[in-house]
């Protein structure tokens, strides 16, 4: 992301935003709620476009790509969102193959098999039949989690997977994410702002006050950082980040 800049009417929401993601590394932006995560990672799948900057992925600019050219760029990019997002009347199987069925021409059997597989990888084997009313919050993250990456993608964003979760399920899904990336060997953008999180899963972290980033590097570098707005951050969230792994 080169210079993206983005506001809704008079609320400038990201300010000249540069931010690359390394490959093959799991990368956490935090920050406060609303100083943009989310809207960045909503222009990385061209749900925004910006008013002013360019966005690459894999060489190729993407920002100015239009609707149905955007496809290829969405089947390497798995997102899972902050409140799950699966379809209420649908079956946990069914919302597997929602994505198969948009992007893929495949047999029933083997739509099947990637359900199955995918499945597999979050722990929820087995489940395929039930409904997400069926499921507790935590379930409901691994079966979401197990759509944005059907499509076998090279990048999976996470949006504030933790949210709403009780500790407990809440490092299951940090393992996961750690597993998943050791596994498949994907890039994963985490956007949150629990720094227990992040310390379990970042190889690197970013982060960002108003629409900028303001700082980067470990956890333990920007810990130690002696920039005020990260060190507010980083004390207001008080010592549970730094006794929990």
């Amino acid at each position: 992301m080169q210079g993206i800049t983005k506001s809704f009417g008079t609320q400038k929401v990201l300010s000249n935003l540069d931010f690359e993601l390394a490959e093959g590394q799991t990368t956490v932006v935090l920050g406060p709620s609303g100083c943009g995560k989310s809207v960045m990672l909503k222009h990385i799948i061209g749900l925004i476009r910006p008013d002013a900057g360019k966005i690459w992925f894999q060489d190729k600019r993407i920002d100015n790509l239009k609707e149905r050219e955007l496809k290829w760029v969405r089947l390497q990019i798995g997102l899972l969102f902050q409140l799950s997002a699966l379809f209420d009347s649908m079956t946990v199987q069914q919302n597997l193959e929602f994505p198969l069925n948009e992007h893929m021409d495949l047999t029933e059997a083997e739509r099947l098999d990637k359900v199955e597989e995918a499945l597999d990888m979050v722990d929820m084997l087995g489940s395929g039949h039930k409904l997400p009313a069926q499921l507790s919050g935590g379930q409901k993250k691994r079966v979401a989690l197990a759509r944005a990456i059907i499509t076998k993608p090279s990048v999976i964003l996470y949006d504030e997977p933790t949210t709403g979760l009780d500790p407990m399920r809440a490092k299951g899904i940090d393992e996961l994410i750690v597993r998943l990336k050791e596994r498949l060997g994907v890039t994963s953008l985490v956007v949150t702002h629990d720094l227990v999180s992040a310390r379990r899963v970042a190889d690197h972290i970013v982060v960002i006050n108003e629409g900028s980033i303001v700082a980067e590097g470990s956890f333990e570098q920007l810990r130690e950082s002696k920039n005020a707005f990260v060190a507010r951050f980083f004390a207001d969230a008080g010592s549970a980040a730094y006794d929990q792994g």
